[in-house]
């Protein structure tokens, strides 16, 4: 899979993992929900959970995710780093306009 950088500020929330996982990934290596979650070494109601996008990817799923995919942890996590930092940002938008910036004090000479 290749990878890209996507800049911010985004209109539209990143696509959670788990949608990936099941719009994408799993039917393009031809694998079936059962057959996934034998793989991975979880139960099948874990996988759609996640499938769901109703649960996160953790370490640990992203490092089962990463071995069976091929493609390491990393990507897995960044995916749903940037699902959760927007969805947060959202709700806390209001919040963070309130806040002014600290400024660094003057460089001495």
């Amino acid at each position: 899979m290749t990878e890209f950088d996507v800049k911010r500020p985004l209109a539209r929330p990143p696509v959670h993992p788990g949608e990936i996982l099941r719009e994408d990934v799993f039917p393009a290596l031809g694998l079936s929900i059962s057959e996934a979650s034998r793989r991975l070494g979880v139960s099948r109601q874990q996988l759609h959970r996640i499938l769901a996008c109703t649960h996160p990817i953790t370490v640990e799923w992203a490092l089962r995710i990463g071995r069976l995919v091929g493609n390491g942890a990393g990507l897995w996590l960044r995916m749903q780093q940037n699902h959760d930092l927007w969805r947060t940002e959202q709700g806390l938008k209001g919040e963070l306009e309130k806040i002014t910036p600290a400024e660094a004090p003057p460089a001495r000479t």
